[in-house]
């Protein structure tokens, strides 16, 4: 077995774990990440705002993906 294939293996645990407290805790993590940005964009007094924007959206589409990978049920709509 190759070097990656070990990797894989060990790492196959963890990445459930992290599937798991992801859709456990959905609502949470997507609340945080709210906050962050708007305390960002006041910081800069809305000079990046649109970066901000997307950067916090494309956020809660990985956290929908990772959230919802194995149970069969799409992410929520944003």
């Amino acid at each position: 077995m190759g070097f990656m294939d070990t990797l894989k293996a060990k790492l196959a645990p963890a990445k459930d774990k992290v599937s798991d407290f992801a859709h456990q805790h959905e609502g949470k993590i997507e609340h945080g990440l709210e906050k962050a940005a708007k305390t960002v964009d006041a910081k800069t007094k809305g000079k990046y705002h649109s970066k901000i924007e997307s950067g916090t959206g494309k956020a809660k589409d990985a956290l929908g993906r990772v959230a919802h990978k194995d149970d069969g049920t799409a992410p929520p709509a944003s």
